[in-house]
């Protein structure tokens, strides 16, 4: 929290004394000096924490919030600051929560830390994007983004009509900082910051099917009408996502031959990636929790899956599956970022990669059926759900393990797929 041993006068004066240093280009504070974490450009002793990945957009982003920022951070925001203030509108959305909420703790951590998951122990046992103090959890709770946002969030709701109170008094009633007024400046840069980080939930995704035989996409509405599109050739294997970043998903296709991803956009036009190699089976997925979703493949002779970075590097080569095993990709946690898996026919289970490393095992399904993933009732995380060639059927998973939807939709030789077809633009 913002209290601060700089309310003494000694303090203050060596705080002041460091920032002057800094700005003056200093490389480092002196093991006994405070650093002043008012000033965005102080420099402290210890490396920050990661807050998440550092997406190949965010200098650009960064680039053109600079001048419109007015507070601290004008000037000063990094691609580093943009995935912190992301680590939060996550773990703000995961909640349900508004905007407002986001702007509230965006603000709050400008003031505490100028957006930087600090480890450093400035003021008293204060660290992390909150300078939450130890009262709040344990040093690795409070280093992790996810965690103390939402310590932060459970104090702020607790808090009388915060949905409608000056954002600066709400920050003070949960911080108690001996600084209150730092606050409401930095309001309307957190609100810049939120806006472009906090996307419009697109509601419920949906099924379809792409029938091979005439190279087209049967993707059904949320009012239960199709879509038609065609795309594609001879041998082509579907894919779906949000290509763009904005408006609904969209459809593509994985041509083995040439291992090239021909990916429709939403105006029609075309996107080609090359990736992956003779065998590949194709995946896509939001992989680094930016606004566009990307590539992959998942290759069954080493069981392997490689997946596609936004700048086209590979993002990562992790090992994963057996033999047989079928690759799927979502959201299984309510993370900032997508995850993979893969469908285990032989024994009718998700086996799910968590952001961890660690295994989920989930039993869906019976002999012959194929999976499918997606958030069917648009509340967050993606659950699973199953293909049933046999009987044309959809079989989608409630997150409390029932059957929340059973949905007739395809024909004899239909490949299913999942997306958000109708989302707003």
């Amino acid at each position: 929290m913002y209290s601060r041993v700089r309310r003494h006068a000694t303090g203050l004066t060596t705080a002041t004394a460091i920032a002057a240093g800094a700005l003056a280009g200093a490389t480092g504070a002196q093991a006994d000096d405070l650093t002043d974490l008012s000033n965005p450009a102080a420099v402290t002793r210890a490396q920050d924490y990661s807050c998440g990945p550092v997406l190949g957009s965010d200098q650009a982003l960064a680039d053109q919030l600079n001048p419109a920022l007015t507070g601290k951070l004008r000037g000063y925001m990094t691609p580093y600051r943009l995935s912190c203030a992301r680590a939060i509108v996550s773990a703000v959305r995961s909640r349900g929560l508004s905007e407002r909420a986001a702007v509230i703790a965006v603000t709050t951590a400008i003031v505490e830390s100028t957006l930087r998951n600090n480890p450093v122990e400035e003021d008293h046992d204060s660290v992390g994007l909150f300078q939450q103090r130890a009262s709040w959890g344990s040093f690795e709770n409070r280093m992790n983004p996810t965690w103390s946002t939402n310590a932060f969030l459970d104090a702020m709701l607790t808090v009388n009509n915060w949905e409608t109170r000056q954002i600066g008094d709400v920050c003070q009633t949960v911080q108690r900082s001996a600084f209150p007024e730092r606050y409401q400046p930095e309001a309307g840069d957190a609100g810049r910051i939120v806006a472009v980080l906090f996307q419009p939930d697109p509601g419920p995704e949906n099924v379809g099917i792409y029938r091979p035989s005439t190279h087209e996409f049967h993707l059904r509405l949320d009012d239960g009408q199709l879509r038609k599109i065609g795309w594609g050739t001879v041998g082509d294997r579907p894919v779906a996502g949000n290509w763009d970043g904005q408006g609904p998903e969209n459809v593509g296709i994985y041509r083995p031959s040439t291992h090239t991803f021909h990916l429709r956009m939403d105006n029609g036009t075309e996107k080609q990636i090359s990736w992956g190699s003779t065998g590949d089976i194709p995946i896509s997925g939001n992989w680094d929790g930016g606004t566009n979703e990307n590539v992959g493949v998942y290759r069954p002779t080493n069981h392997t899956f490689y997946l596609r970075a936004d700048d086209g590097t590979l993002l990562t080569e992790t090992p994963w599956g057996d033999d047989g095993d079928i690759p799927v990709s979502g959201n299984w946690d309510g993370g900032h970022a997508d995850n993979f898996g893969i469908y285990r026919p032989s024994t009718h289970e998700f086996h799910l990669r968590m952001d961890d490393g660690t295994l989920k095992k989930v039993g869906w399904g019976t002999t012959g059926d194929l999976p499918v993933v997606g958030d069917w009732d648009g509340t967050s995380p993606d659950n699973l759900g199953i293909y049933r060639p046999g009987a044309h059927q959809f079989h989608l998973r409630a997150a409390d393990g029932s059957l929340l939807k059973q949905l007739t939709w395809g024909d004899d030789g239909d490949i299913p797929l999942s997306g958000n077809w109708d989302a707003p633009q």
